[in-house]
């Protein structure tokens, strides 16, 4: 099955075997099995699918298994007019061309047996063994989706509890979907928008995970000509325009095959044309297409080494794009892929991408974790195991599925692990960050040392008080990148819990459904709420990220007096108006606001990094202004926070609080950062009288020997 063209009115470079003819075989079907010494004639397409990845295959039980499935299902019939056998010989086949092994294919014939039929476990567990026995049950406790919105959640919950154990099951319900994707015409349109919009959010990225890129992209293009009807059709336009003889990829190759041979080089070159969605995405980003646009260049060899002869004889007879160049094989993704990326300059100036892989690469990329056969087979050269474990090794990337499996038992409200699932699966790209120990932790980019800390320690984390970067002492709130070395580091107080602002900068669901539970079973230190909480301190929650807020274009809101707002108007309507955390304003710092959710406005002074990163997704500025001519809040006084850059010594924490306090400022909160290279970092958060005791506060900090240096704080703005 090809991965890169999913309509069959595609053009296509390379000739892929037939699809199943769904009506013949439906009549071949109604026939019933034939002898015992040969197959039924109904599945000699599975037949020759699977001999041709694995030539020695035992054939006798996919025969028993028709045998079983053909019987049992008898009389029942799809809602598109075949018999029922058809749809299990579909999915079975489409795992047959991916290179599935014979007991997946077994399971997959008889996989809606057990639900739709009297075939009973027990008996499948005679006819066929356990393995096919508990697949056949995995696939079951899927149930029948529901695509109301409350099934949802446990409906999904229930199918990531059976591929945690086996991605198999998964495997065969992605194909499930698959065949009925391809068959979804016979339903009513707002029943097929419903399908294909939970198909995007959740199988197609489990999918993704999963790295069956033959079964994500043709499910892609379905879902796309079903809820882009009009994108999709001018993409078919272009796709069939851009098929002529003159095709610039076609020189390009020609050239390529011609300089690899040259250099003593055994390769296969070709031609794979980008899917529908590929396209519109380029397009997209490009604007207008080029000829090249329309696919890429795959080359094949035998060998590892052998991916970077040709990488170093392409740039070196053409011109690459560097910009273009990503090795995939020295770091795969965590979905098993690996290839080398490359593009270069062919004649006329046409650039072509490129894709250099071996040939079990190529096999891995196509059909992710169903290439590895049974991932969960013991190898006969590895050392027995000392005790016998239920426990089955997840096969790809260490840790995805089991990571999932963890915090999906700890999300006990089904529509909290939906949001968070979504969430989850909404993160395309992976890094992998290195233990002390020589572990690693498998994270989403973005992600920061508090998602460290409780993929590595769980509830442990509660404790967590900084970490080590790359040996050096940082935040918990430190973006991690690939690549880096990280410790958690933990107090030796195991009562103490997590602060409120790690929710702000977790990414991972483990780390914030362990947070909110912490938090659930204490509701005295509870994390406050959004939009009541005083902002104006540090580790308060400032500004809250942008997917967070309120949507673009709500109205603007008048600050109506408060604790934390006294002396400050907004223009608009009455609403709560909260001083920034983030970048704490005092008079006369000049002011900007932002609605946020439930209709409260958030004002931070001008330079505030906040500000940028509001106005850059969109959101339109609030006019705020002090109340006053002159910037005094003179009843509630102003809070500020400040940091001081100092040299670490003897008493000089005493000496900074001495001086605070000789300025007459109050210290609602501090932190002291460990020191790192001889350097400390304090933050306070003060109380003054009056703002305009501001410049003499920081001037008699900035006298207390050892400092060199007080600022306002500038909290970098949070990213969604």
């Amino acid at each position: 099955m090809s991965a890169e063209a999913a309509d069959p009115g595609a053009p296509l470079r390379r000739r892929s075997r037939p699809r199943i003819d769904l009506r013949r075989l439906g009549r071949v079907a109604l026939r019933g099995p034939v002898s015992r010494d040969r197959l039924p004639d109904a599945i000699s397409h599975v037949a020759e699918a699977h001999r041709a990845h694995h030539p020695d295959a035992d054939l006798t039980i996919l025969r028993r298994a028709y045998v079983l499935a053909e019987s049992s299902h008898r009389g029942q019939m799809r809602k598109s007019g075949e018999p029922y056998i058809t749809h299990p010989l579909a999915v079975t086949l489409i795992l047959a061309e991916l290179g599935a092994e014979t007991t997946t294919l077994t399971a997959s014939l008889l996989h809606d047996t057990v639900e739709d039929t009297e075939v009973t476990l027990d008996q499948v567990k005679e006819q066929f063994g356990d393995e096919v026995c508990y697949l056949v049950d995995g696939v079951t406790k899927l149930e029948k989706v529901d695509y109301g919105a409350a099934a949802e959640p446990e409906t999904f919950r229930k199918m990531l509890v059976a591929t945690g154990n086996d991605v198999r099951v998964m495997s065969i319900k992605l194909a499930d979907r698959l065949h009925n994707m391809r068959t979804l015409g016979v339903m009513r349109p707002e029943k097929q928008a419903r399908i294909a919009k939970v198909t995007r959010d959740v199988l197609i990225p489990l999918a993704e995970r999963l790295g069956v890129q033959a079964l994500k992209t043709e499910l892609e293009d379905l879902v796309f000509a079903i809820l882009h009807p009009e994108e999709y059709e001018e993409t078919r336009a272009l796709i069939a325009a851009a098929t002529g003889p003159d095709d610039p990829l076609e020189t390009i190759a020609d050239n390529v095959t011609h300089t690899l041979r040259d250099a003593g080089i055994s390769a296969e070159v070709l031609i794979r044309p980008r899917h529908f969605v590929s396209v519109h995405r380029v397009r997209r980003k490009r604007g207008e297409l080029r000829g090249t646009d329309f696919g890429r260049l795959l080359v094949l060899v035998g060998e590892d080494a052998d991916c970077y002869a040709v990488l170093g004889e392409l740039h070196t007879c053409f011109t690459p794009v560097i910009s273009e160049f990503k090795d995939f094989i020295a770091a795969p993704k965590f979905n098993l892929y690996q290839s080398l990326h490359t593009a270069v300059v062919g004649p006329e100036g046409a650039v072509a991408e490129v894709l250099i892989r071996t040939h079990r690469m190529h096999k891995v990329a196509e059909a992710g974790v169903v290439a590895l056969g049974n991932p969960y087979a013991q190898d006969p050269a590895a050392a027995p195991q000392t005790e016998p474990s239920d426990e089955r090794a997840d096969p790809t990337r260490p840790g995805w599925l089991s990571r999932l499996l963890d915090w999906q038992e700890s999300a006990t409200d089904p529509d909290t692990f939906w949001t968070t699932l979504r969430d989850d699966l909404a993160q395309d790209r992976e890094i992998t960050v290195f233990r002390t120990d020589g572990g690693t932790l498998g994270l989403p980019a973005g992600a920061s040392c508090v998602d460290a800390a409780y993929a590595q320690y769980g509830d442990l984390a509660h404790t967590a008080i900084g970490a080590r970067v790359n040996g050096r002492l940082a935040t918990l709130s430190t973006v991690l990148s690939d690549g880096d070395t990280v410790q958690p580091l933990l107090a030796q107080d195991t009562a103490s819990g997590p602060s409120p602002d790690w929710l702000d900068h977790a990414r991972t669901p483990a780390a914030r459904i362990a947070i909110t539970g912490w938090f659930s079973d204490h509701p005295d230190q509870a994390k406050p709420d959004p939009e009541t909480a005083d902002t104006t301190g540090p580790g308060a929650q400032g500004e809250p990220s942008p997917e967070r807020e309120a949507p673009v274009g709500t109205a603007p809101a008048r600050g109506r007096s408060g604790p934390r707002s006294k002396g400050v108007v907004v223009e608009g309507p009455d609403a709560p108006v909260r001083l920034a955390g983030c970048c704490t304003p005092v008079p006369p710092d000049e002011l900007t606001g932002f609605v946020v959710r439930g209709g409260a406005v958030t004002v931070h002074r001008r330079e505030c990094p906040a500000v940028a990163a509001m106005q850059e997704i969109g959101r339109a500025p609030v006019g705020a202004r002090w109340e006053d001519g002159e910037g005094r809040e003179s009843d509630a006084g102003c809070r500020v926070t400040l940091v001081a850059e100092s040299f670490g010594r003897p008493r000089l924490l005493a000496d900074l609080t001495e001086a605070i306090a000789t300025a007459d400022a109050a210290i609602v909160s501090a932190t002291v950062e460990p020191p790192s290279e001889q350097r400390v970092r304090h933050t306070y958060t003060l109380r003054l009288p009056d703002a305009a005791g501001l410049p003499g506060l920081m001037r008699a900090m900035r006298d207390v020997a050892g400092v060199y240096d007080v600022s306002r704080a500038q909290h970098p703005a949070p990213t969604g």
